[in-house]
């Protein structure tokens, strides 16, 4: 899932990108207002972590914007406030969670985890799409109860594609999803299809049902029966 990180205190800010990378999400990061905002103009994120008192402006003002764009889009507040009424206007401003620092990287690291499985997959750590039945703690698919190995990669979107509740995303939604703002360097999305193919080749060689529905001249969705 793909995250991004607003932090004026630079060596925090790197030490939750190193962390949150090594569990699995794709980090970006944004070190004030202004490079937070542009981002989040032109990029969609499953979460996003900030820090509301930043050099340039609020972070609060940050999360408005975020609730205009896409209203999905999780938030957690971290920051030095402890107070009771600063959680509560925290909260009260559309933020999910909040995180009072100093605070330990697994600590973050669990909170979000919690709040995508609230967001995306009704609190649960268990899927079940079809044939398919994936432990989201653990990272694995089964298909008829027997574990099949898949890449990072292969696994990331299928979740991303489950998490969008038979939404249709295009080869290049998919690829800025899965490898962050870079992706846009790329000259074809071809790597895309090879991984969808092989990942569709994989649930059907264990006798599973596929799922995956290709959308032609759109893109790809899942579909659960």
């Amino acid at each position: 899932m793909k995250i991004l990180l607003v932090e004026d205190e630079l060596e925090l800010l790197h030490s939750m990108k190193d962390y949150l990378s090594m569990e699995g999400f794709v980090c970006e990061i944004a070190p004030d207002y202004s490079t937070a905002s542009r981002l989040i103009g032109a990029y969609e994120y499953d979460c996003i972590v900030i820090d509301i008192t930043l050099p340039d402006r609020s972070g609060l003002l940050l999360i408005e914007e975020i609730k205009k764009i896409n209203t999905e889009t999780g938030v957690i507040i971290v920051s030095a406030k402890n107070s009771i009424d600063d959680r509560v206007f925290g909260l009260s401003q559309g933020s999910d969670d909040y995180l009072t620092k100093p605070f330990h990287l697994s600590e973050l690291n669990a909170r979000l985890k919690a709040l995508i499985r609230r967001k995306y997959f009704k609190g649960s750590d268990v899927i079940h799409c079809a044939s398919l039945m994936i432990d989201l703690s653990a990272k694995k698919l089964f298909v008829n109860k027997v574990e099949i190995i898949l890449t990072q990669k292969e696994y990331e979107i299928l979740i991303y594609l489950i998490s969008g509740k038979e939404k249709v995303f295009t080869k290049e939604a998919i690829a800025e999803h899965l490898w962050g703002d870079s992706i846009d360097q790329a000259d074809s999305f071809g790597f895309i299809y090879t991984h969808i193919k092989n990942l569709r080749r994989k649930i059907t060689d264990a006798g599973g049902v596929d799922p995956i529905v290709t959308v032609y001249g759109l893109g790809y969705k899942i579909v659960c029966q």
